[in-house]
């Protein structure tokens, strides 16, 4: 991938080629953005960009990495983070109890450029990562003009972020540091300060329905058109979307809602048999609670649509392939039914958030339905 084949943002991304251009790239950068908006795509091609064998002359009169020096190969290794993530977990859950304590979560494909995700189970950046980068930042690039540190996650330990402020304060000037953000607020005040930010805003619905269309050849109209609206502005999201998995939860979340409005609608009836039927199948487990939690997103995201069709604004409704059925639903559901319905799905949320018995859950679930009916 080349920059101009990055999606959107074309003026961040010029300004940020720019800089590198002339030598005036600053030291550290806050790329902030929703999941999957190209954050850290972004920053692996600046990466590439600083330090380039050699760099391509483009119409636009700034360089471009090739993409085949020995550089641009090995840092391109460590575009599938989830993959190199899952490689540096299980090197670490192989190791010795005592070794594996000590042991913090890093991905490297090029020796100068350091990838630092957040450290499970707590999936935050912790200290002895960010002394791992204060330990090897000051030392100059082996094979590269510029080290690079990428930070996946703005969610730091307060130690962590205590101590990442003070290489900001007196960077070495042969480094970068990357912090990618869904939320700069998240980040210290004294660390925004010292950084210069960078916003990837949303795509518009009808760009990333053109770049499905040439990506994912297999989905039709309807279909890249609901994932269009469901991915928010962020292609990532909508090449990474499980579109099935999302069919078969809106499909319970489609029987949840019936139940719930329960007798006097046009809908659904008093018969919560469907409903108990499908609940039985959601067992005890880490797979049980990952598709309740599925089901509880995918029912709020229809309710939002509800309300979008009883306000009078259809124009934002995002399930568009059954407008029909949320329509006729939307004439039993006004907008003081779907904030009782919104207030029992928030119960079950925060009974999960608690660990409740999965059968507890699913019960609070059904009474939710009932209380809102």
């Amino acid at each position: 991938m080349a920059f101009a084949d990055f999606a959107g943002n074309s003026e961040t991304v010029h300004r940020m080629r720019e800089m590198v251009s002339r030598n005036r790239f600053p030291h550290a950068v806050i790329l902030s953005g929703a999941r999957g908006s190209g954050k850290y795509t972004l920053a692996l091609m600046m990466a590439r960009a600083m330090n380039c064998l050699e760099p391509l002359a483009t119409a636009d009169g700034l360089p471009d990495f090739c993409g085949r020096c020995s550089n641009c190969l090995r840092i391109a290794q460590s575009e599938d983070l989830d993959a190199r993530f899952a490689e540096a977990v299980e090197v670490r859950e192989n190791m010795r109890d005592a070794d594996k304590k000590e042991t913090r979560i890093f991905v490297q494909t090029h020796p100068d450029v350091l990838i630092i995700p957040p450290d499970p189970p707590q999936m935050l950046v912790k200290v002895d990562q960010v002394r791992h980068v204060i330990n090897t930042i000051y030392y100059r690039p082996g094979e590269a003009r510029e080290r690079v540190y990428i930070f996946t996650a703005s969610a730091f330990m307060k130690e962590a972020a205590n101590s990442l402020l003070k290489v900001l304060e007196e960077p070495p000037e042969f480094a970068t540091i990357f912090l990618l953000t869904e939320n700069s607020g998240e980040l210290l005040p004294t660390i925004r300060s010292r950084s210069m930010t960078f916003s990837l805003g949303a795509l518009p619905v009808s760009d990333i329905e053109n770049r499905l269309a040439k990506l994912r050849p297999t989905w039709d109209e309807r279909q890249r058109a609901l994932v269009a609206r469901l991915s928010e502005g962020a292609i990532g999201k909508a090449l990474s979307f499980d579109l099935e998995g999302y069919i078969a939860a809106r499909n319970h979340a489609l029987i949840v809602l019936r139940s719930a409005l329960g007798s006097g609608s046009h809908v659904g009836g008093s018969d919560h048999s469907e409903l108990f039927k499908m609940t039985e199948g959601y067992r005890a487990g880490a797979e049980g609670r990952t598709r309740i939690e599925a089901l509880l997103r995918t029912t709020y995201s229809l309710l939002e649509d509800l309300m979008f069709l009883g306000s009078g604004t259809s124009q934002l409704v995002r399930n568009t392939d059954i407008v029909g059925e949320l329509k006729k639903m939307s004439e039993a559901a006004d907008l003081s039914w779907i904030q009782r319905a919104s207030e029992g799905l928030g119960e079950v949320e925060r009974g999960l958030r608690r660990n409740l018995l999965r059968s507890l859950s699913l019960d609070a679930f059904a009474t939710a339905l009932e209380r809102v009916s």
